[in-house]
């Protein structure tokens, strides 16, 4: 009985220490903050409508099949809420099963009350993220030089505005300015780019409120922002989504041709706004074995 209790015991350990929950900023450290306290909102399962502060959760596969790589995922929700799970929990799992350790980010909202500049929170907690992972990169057993982001819908906004903002706003000193707020790579799915004629309007609205300006509305129009630096990225969209434009994804990848990032794109015929680690059509479920073999070959072999 007590081998059994103890093998346990070495499993319920094991288990916490491959899923760890940390908070993302030192107390009173977080920039853009009033200073409410707030209360975690879980309006149903899987999808948080506000957070106490923002967090990671990691995912991290077992030493021995553990490569440099990590993945930052940042879950969508049209800046409106978390959708954690499904487009969290589910996308880091999948990466840990291709040696990838993931970290899923629980950013602040731009509707919570707490920000004092609602459209810069979600960034500011995006490149502290990278930044934190990249000082404790030992600690994973990952590289600082293979730390990427994954970012679905309102997420792969998040995402392209780490990939192409060089500017830090984190307000972090010392040797924190030390570690680039720019990811290595980016994956986005689905992602919302254009804030103008083919925003998705929940986005832009929960970012920014009712009447943004048009200078702000270009100024975070991601496909305006891409940079000669701007990482490689993947982009993966499907023709009939109907809450996302495809357009998004294409007027991000012509903004890379332009600025000559590499970087490959795919438009699946079916999916809707649905693209995930289990899709209903065939070719499109293929986006994740695409995605393997793209991080293995642009990734990992050019480091």
């Amino acid at each position: 009985m007590k081998k059994v209790i103890l093998i346990i015991s070495i499993f319920v350990i094991s288990q916490i220490s491959a899923q760890q929950k940390i908070t993302l900023w030192e107390k009173g450290k977080m920039p853009n903050s009033k200073g409410l306290k707030l209360k975690t909102i879980e309006e149903k399962e899987g999808r948080i409508t506000q957070i106490q502060e923002p967090e990671w959760v990691a995912f991290l596969p077992s030493k021995e099949e553990r490569n440099k790589m990590a993945v930052i995922i940042i879950p969508g929700g049209g800046y409106h809420h978390l959708t954690y799970d499904l487009g969290g929990y589910s996308y880091a799992k999948w990466l840990n099963t291709l040696g990838i350790s993931a970290f899923v980010l629980n950013y602040r909202l731009p509707t919570s009350p707490d920000l004092k500049q609602r459209e810069m929170g979600p960034l500011q907690d995006i490149q502290a993220a990278i930044k934190l992972i990249r000082k404790n990169a030992a600690q994973y057993g990952i590289s600082p030089n293979q730390i990427g982001v994954l970012g679905t819908s309102a997420g792969g906004h998040l995402a392209a505005m780490a990939s192409d903002i060089s500017t830090d706003y984190t307000e972090l000193k010392g040797d924190w300015q030390n570690y680039s707020t720019i990811p290595d790579f980016a994956i986005l799915i689905s992602p919302v780019i254009d804030l103008g004629e083919f925003a998705h309007k929940g986005s832009r609205i929960n970012l920014f409120g009712e009447n943004a300006s048009e200078e702000k509305i270009k100024e975070f129009s991601m496909q305006n922002r891409v940079t000669e630096k701007t990482p490689p990225t993947i982009l993966f969209h499907a023709q009939n989504d109907p809450a996302v434009p495809v357009i998004n994804s294409i007027l991000y990848y012509e903004a890379m041709i332009q600025k000559n990032v590499k970087g490959a794109i795919f438009i699946f015929p079916e999916g809707e706004h649905n693209i995930g680690i289990n899709n209903k059509a065939e070719l499109t479920d293929n986006w994740k074995k695409v995605c393997a073999d793209w991080l293995h070959q642009h990734v990992i072999k050019s480091k």
